[in-house]
């Protein structure tokens, strides 16, 4: 059995993006990684090129920065990375620049891969997501953020980025999937309040036209992180590869995790979901199997 990672990235310094983290999340699980480096208004390329790992094959690209509709650049990137892939590979692994595997899950992941890589039925493995926002402290608990997404896929031309590559399809139809047991930190959330504006306005270009965008970079230069409808605290550990990244945090944020900021139909769905563990009307990206 072969597992093959693989990302894309492009400014990686300039909007604070862990992908070194990211990246060295899951080379434990990986035989080979993967990645992308589009062409960058920072030291991106020197940033990976410095991953000390065997493993990592570095691949440049331009990005088509006039795909601005729905993120579709980034599923564009994903697809011309993922076609770069070796042949020889059953699974693929996909990690994000602002994702990362939690140590705990290595074996995990790994005995799920063998567990599904003779079923043909499967194509996709199912992580659970952690949503972390303003600090390391805090998680998003609501609808506002998805619950699950698959990150392991089967190597298959026919599968491709779905949207601006949140997911996967197999032409328009979802992939069959299995969970994995693990779960994916997603720290795209966690950033100082003036360098989380920054990336917003850098990034905002991805999914809006000019004038919108144009609109948010004449937006001031602070992101206020009181604007949520939800959030609980985090208790557990961080990822051993997050430890260094969390050290050097130098802003602080205080939530009120009493404060829940929804509408009434909302309401009634959160408390449903809470009481069940049930998320009715959830929009998913699979089909699980």
């Amino acid at each position: 059995m072969k597992i093959v990672g693989f990302t894309i990235i492009k400014d990686a310094l300039l909007n604070d993006y862990p992908v070194v983290e990211a990246i060295n999340s899951i080379l434990p699980v990986v035989d080979e990684m993967l990645v992308s480096v589009g062409q960058s208004d920072d030291d991106t390329l020197q940033l990976i090129q410095a991953i000390d790992s065997p493993k990592i094959r570095i691949v440049e690209s331009t990005w088509d920065m006039t795909l601005r509709q729905g993120g579709k650049v980034l599923a564009v990137e994903t697809d011309k990375a993922y076609r770069q892939l070796p042949a020889d590979a059953d699974w693929v692994f996909y990690i994000q620049g602002d994702e990362v595997l939690h140590e705990q899950y290595h074996a995990v992941v790994r005995h799920s891969c063998k567990m599904y890589v003779g079923d043909p039925n499967v194509e996709g493995l199912l992580f659970n997501y952690l949503h972390f926002y303003g600090t390391y402290d805090y998680m998003g608990d609501s609808r506002t953020w998805y619950r699950r997404e698959v990150r392991i896929i089967r190597n298959d031309p026919a599968i491709s980025a779905f949207r601006d590559a949140q997911g996967f399809r197999k032409g328009k139809t979802k992939l069959k999937v299995k969970p994995s047991g693990a779960a994916i930190y997603h720290y795209g959330w966690v950033k100082s309040p003036t360098q989380m504006k920054k990336k917003m306005k850098n990034v905002g270009r991805f999914w809006k036209d000019e004038q919108a965008w144009q609109e948010l970079l004449q937006s001031g230069d602070f992101f206020d992180f009181t604007q949520f409808d939800s959030l609980t605290r985090f208790a557990e550990s961080h990822p051993k590869v997050m430890q260094e990244r969390i050290a050097r945090q130098d802003w602080k944020v205080e939530m009120d995790l009493n404060r829940k900021k929804f509408d009434l139909k909302d309401r009634l769905l959160y408390w449903f979901e809470k009481k069940t563990g049930r998320r009715l009307f959830e929009f998913r990206n699979y089909r699980q199997i």
